[in-house]
């Protein structure tokens, strides 16, 4: 299952972007937005976020 990301807790940082080695990760409309067919759930968005807004 893909990372997801709870859109109320995301402040659209980017972090998570520059995180991603597989580039599942885009800001769209200042939250992030994770490509579930391109992500390999590897978790680096998920300790990288600083507000804690995504989980696996």
């Amino acid at each position: 299952m893909a990372a997801q990301v709870d859109k109320d807790s995301c402040t659209g940082c980017g972090v998570c972007v520059d995180e991603c080695p597989v580039e599942a990760i885009k800001i769209e409309n200042d939250v992030a937005v994770v490509d579930a067919d391109t992500c390999t759930d590897c978790g680096q968005c998920v300790d990288a976020c600083p507000c804690e807004a995504i989980t696996l």
